[in-house]
């Protein structure tokens, strides 16, 4: 893992989300908008963090529309290609440590240096991704991928 204190710092983070979305979240979009605010406000190297979600009647999962996040302006579809799209048609979380290296990657902010992509799957078929961007190079490694994963559980109820 890149920083030592990270993995502690995930075990706190999914206590705080599971007290706030298993009390608060009225539904999806609510437990959706919570998890992109905890983590991208108590982890230091994301400089966006957020969801984007399958088109509605695309069953090929091949547009993905923004949903709720945190950080700059984002790109509102995604289509042709990316990270994001790569780990739907995959159904693999993606680790990249250089988007700049990562063929087709899309660019919605040329700040962004380093990317990991969770996907977001509900019997079987991917909805949709957490998408969190650093504004640094290898920012991610695959020790972020089974917490992030366990944070992503916690949207289970409401898909």
């Amino acid at each position: 893992m890149i920083d030592p204190r990270r993995a502690g710092r995930y075990e706190r983070i999914y206590a705080q989300l599971e007290a706030l979305i298993a009390n608060e979240s009225p539904n999806l979009t609510a437990a959706m908008a919570t998890i992109c605010a905890v983590l991208h406000h108590k982890m230091p190297h994301h400089f966006w963090t957020g969801f984007y979600l399958v088109r509605a009647g695309d069953e090929a999962g091949e547009t993905l529309v923004v949903g709720p996040y945190q950080g700059p302006v984002a790109c509102q579809v995604l289509e042709g290609g990316g990270v994001c799209l790569h780990s739907v048609a995959t159904q693999q979380p993606v680790v990249v440590p250089d988007v700049h290296a990562f063929a087709g990657h899309i660019a919605c902010d040329e700040r962004s240096q380093s990317e990991i992509v969770i996907p977001l799957s509900k019997a079987g078929r991917v909805v949709g991704v957490l998408d969190i961007d650093s504004s640094r190079l290898a920012q991610f490694d695959d020790d972020d991928i089974a917490p992030l994963q366990r944070i992503l559980s916690l949207l289970d109820p409401y898909l």
